[in-house]
């Protein structure tokens, strides 16, 4: 697929550009090109994104910056058994457990709930960041889910984090989770409760808490376009164009009325004016 001319490998992060620094100048910067385009593309057009990851796995298979890339462009287009390899490829050249939480969440999208939830319970969940443990928590509260077993999806959610008034990334997340296993146990007063703490949490939109909470509301929102207020229009016209035709139909006969009613009195006038001469 063709880049954009303005796309240059300089946009790259720096730590993944010092990966590609194994490889020939020209070879380095084709890859970055290509995984900045991935980045771009991900979240509005994944099937993009997928594309130029496969293009730049087929450059540097052996860099784990490009099998991540390859991951994460898979996990956006469903295709998760693609994505759980290529996660497992990068972990293996990296050696870290960053990918711990989105491997486990592979697991999910492939049906396999109760190895999302075996994922929770190793090691190396401890070795997490605290955002990466907050991910790990709402990916096995998910797998709960998934299972059927609400009680335990919301004990799961239940966390220090969770009670903090403290915002950080992932606090709006952590909250509509909750929120919404709440609600699916049919407790809506609580999770109505929490819809508005994921709110107030989450500045950058990346929760829908806001459509939740008007749902919970009563709030019916209408489309001022929709197609029944189309037809509505059509029909106004309508009516309008049959009146219209049926004045012009009226004075059209009036008019022929009133030369009717002409014809006669000339014709009377021509008869007098003969019995005159």
């Amino acid at each position: 697929m063709p880049i954009p001319p303005e796309v240059t490998g300089e946009e790259i992060d720096p730590d993944v550009r010092q990966e590609l620094m194994s490889l020939p100048k020209g070879l380095a910067e084709e890859v970055a090109r290509n995984l900045v385009m991935v980045a771009q593309l991900i979240d509005e057009e994944p099937d993009k994104a997928y594309e130029y990851s496969r293009i730049a796995l087929r450059l540097a298979s052996r860099v784990a910056a490009v099998r991540e890339a390859a991951g994460f462009a898979a996990y956006a287009t469903q295709k998760y058994s693609e994505a759980l390899a290529e996660f497992r490829a990068a972990r293996r050249m990296s050696g870290g457990v960053e990918l711990w939480p989105v491997m486990a969440d592979c697991e999910r999208g492939m049906g396999r709930p109760e190895r999302a939830l075996a994922m929770a319970g190793e090691p190396e969940v401890q070795k997490l960041d605290k955002a990466g443990q907050v991910e790990m928590r709402l990916v096995a509260a998910g797998a709960r889910r998934d299972m059927d077993q609400l009680d335990a999806a919301i004990v799961t959610l239940q966390s220090p984090e969770l009670a903090s008034g403290a915002v950080h990334p992932w606090t709006a997340r952590l909250r509509y989770a909750y929120a919404d296993a709440l609600l699916a146990a049919g407790r809506e007063s609580e999770a109505r409760d929490w819809f508005a703490k994921a709110l107030e949490a989450d500045k950058d939109g990346v929760t829908d808490a806001s459509d939740r909470l008007a749902e919970l509301d009563g709030v019916e929102f209408v489309d001022a376009f929709d197609d029944s207020d189309d037809e509505l229009v059509e029909g106004a016209v309508d009516d309008v164009e049959d009146d219209v035709d049926g004045d012009v139909d009226v004075r059209d006969g009036d008019i022929g009325d009133e030369i009717d009613e002409i014809d006669e009195i000339d014709e009377m006038d021509e008869v007098d004016g003969g019995d005159a001469r």
